[in-house]
């Protein structure tokens, strides 16, 4: 290979995701880079704007007048870290959350009409060919580290594996029959089929472009309750701190629209996911014993207050 090999590759690939043109090609108000912005803000769940520095290799007054723009436009909230009063702590306002959502939407939209043109057949060649690239290119190593995974919305077929990673890792791991995929399935129908995006929320976890992870947020019976549901970490994915993320996400959300409570259920053999609840504060409730899914198990209720924010 030479230098002019990936020099053409660089003007052929350009030229097919319109970057050179972006806001034209999403029919966007904004930049490559401020999309980039977007994007990030929108996938994670604390920001400064050093991390978006280091992330984005951008100039620091390139960035500043960037966010400043965003101030400009009520797309971002700028205050200072709780952790170190030094660093500044960007958010998204509701107004910023839905233009980069509208950003991410569009974008699908628009990989997807690319995608349309390979055949299926292909496609498993073409990803293994930019894992490659990613790969030789990238800074070598071979596991996954926990700053490659992001936590996005569920986009087209992410519903639906949802439902078969659930009934296939349940299965594999704890030997649950297909009852428990059923449940599984009738929760994310309902969700699917109504739901109120303002007080409900599904997360994907996505490592190196690929699913590895997901949690509901739901209306509880309760008022005034929302109730985790549908917590999964692929076992590849462990260790990164997925799951808490993914918590961290579901007990953020619910305190910041205006839950007083959150709920769950699990069963005593889920031993990794009450830690993880424990860790975040959730308090058991109560304990049932049923048989279920082919086991026999004991059924756990945990609640966690949201009336203040932890210590």
């Amino acid at each position: 290979m030479t230098v002019q090999d990936i020099r053409s590759f660089n003007r052929f690939y350009t030229n097919v995701i319109g970057a050179l043109d972006y806001s034209r090609h999403l029919y966007a108000p904004y930049t490559l880079t401020e999309s980039r912005v977007l994007y990030e803000l929108a996938h994670s769940e604390h920001v400064d704007a050093a991390d978006l520095r280091t992330r984005l290799s951008l100039d620091a007054g390139y960035l500043s007048r960037i966010l400043g723009k965003f101030e400009r436009d009520e797309l971002v909230e700028r205050a200072s870290s709780e952790k170190d009063s030094r660093r500044r702590r960007i958010t998204l306002t509701p107004r910023g959350r839905n233009a980069a959502q509208l950003l991410d939407e569009r974008s699908r939209e628009s990989i997807g009409t690319l995608l349309a043109a390979v055949p299926a057949a292909d496609r498993e060649r073409l990803t293994e060919a930019l894992r490659t690239v990613r790969e030789v290119l990238g800074d070598g190593r071979a596991a996954p580290h926990p700053e490659n995974v992001l936590l996005r919305d569920p986009g087209p077929g992410d519903l639906g594996w949802i439902v078969a990673r659930n009934g296939a890792v349940y299965a594999t791991e704890f030997g649950w029959n297909a009852d428990y995929e059923g449940l599984v399935a009738r929760i994310v129908a309902d969700f699917a089929q109504d739901h109120d995006p303002n007080l409900e929320r599904v997360w994907i976890a996505e490592l190196d472009g690929r699913p590895v992870g997901c949690v509901m947020c739901v209306r509880d019976e309760a008022p005034g309750a929302a109730r985790l549901r549908l917590l999964l970490v692929e076992p590849e994915a462990r260790g990164l701190g997925v799951g808490d993320r993914l918590v961290r996400a579901v007990v953020g959300f619910a305190r910041g629209v205006g839950y007083r409570e959150l709920v769950l259920w699990t069963n005593d053999v889920l031993k990794s996911a009450r830690s993880l609840y424990q860790r975040h504060g959730f308090v058991l409730a109560g304990e049932t014993p049923h048989r279920s899914f082919g086991a026999d198990l004991i059924g756990q209720d945990w609640r966690l207050p949201l009336h203040r924010a932890p210590e």
